[in-house]
């Protein structure tokens, strides 16, 4: 099952493979399609691209406590923080610590 809008960032990312904004966007389909094994690994992908992408480690997070993986979800929301702190991305940096704080 795909949606118009993944159909569309799929063309996108044919022509700009590294393109974080498509990989991101993709995993956010997915995610409301509920296939949370696509979203990872589009959120992953986007984090290689970018490894400051503090939103994609905001969203892997959240995806991995829903799924009750809490110590990975830790880690990863953790790493995202790092990343939020390096960019001084102060909004991303709040909502990974409060994240974060339902996940402990």
């Amino acid at each position: 099952m795909t949606t118009d809008r993944l159909e569309k960032l799929m063309a996108l990312l044919e022509a700009e493979p590294e393109d974080t904004f498509c990989t991101y966007g993709i995993a956010m389909e997915y995610v409301k399609l509920n296939d949370h094994e696509q979203a990872l690994h589009w959120l992953d992908r986007t984090l290689a691209i970018d490894p400051g992408y503090a939103y994609a480690y905001y969203q892997k997070g959240r995806i991995l406590a829903m799924l009750d993986q809490r110590e990975e979800a830790r880690a990863v929301l953790t790493r995202g923080l790092e990343a939020a702190v390096a960019s001084g991305d102060q909004k991303a940096h709040q909502e990974l610590q409060e994240l974060l704080g339902t996940v402990d």
